[in-house]
């Protein structure tokens, strides 16, 4: 499938606008397993969060690289819904400079401060690298899509 730079930008314009992701992930035993979170996006649209290594998404993690992710509008009306679907590979970010300009940008971003420095510097941060997306915005009509896989 074709890379479509148009299509690239929206789904990128719709990442940056919106700041939390369903991430679902699998247990050693098959068992799914989904979890909200705060994520930032690069120019690349990899998205990054801060977990406990402790989460059980995160422990999933350990086990399965792979995960699949959904950012979508909050709305009411089915002709509404917009968001982006996707599947990809996660690893760990543990190069002390990269992980430090990600957390600066993750903090600023969502106000986080000093308030949670402890709880930061604890945490493990993640980086998901989507392989394949859809694109869904029912504004334009019921069931628009469209997908990308690079």
């Amino acid at each position: 499938m074709t890379q479509d730079p148009a299509q690239l930008d929206t789904i990128a314009a719709f990442l940056r606008d919106e700041s939390t992701l369903s991430l679902a992930t699998v247990s050693a035993q098959g068992d799914p397993c989904i979890a909200p979170l705060f994520y930032i996006v690069d120019d690349r649209l990899n998205l990054y969060w801060l977990s406990s290594s402790n989460s059980l998404h995160s422990r999933n993690l350990a086990v399965h690289l792979k995960a699949s992710a959904a950012v979508y509008r909050q709305t009411e009306d089915w002709k509404e819904i917009c968001g982006v679907q996707m599947r990809g590979r996660v690893h760990t970010v543990t190069a002390a400079r990269e992980r430090n300009e990600l957390v600066k940008a993750y903090c600023q971003r969502f106000g986080l401060g000093r308030v949670l420095g402890l709880a930061i510097r604890r945490s493990t941060l993640y980086a998901f690298h989507p392989e394949w997306f859809r694109y869904i915005d029912n504004s334009k009509h019921f069931g628009y899509n469209f997908e990308i896989t690079r």
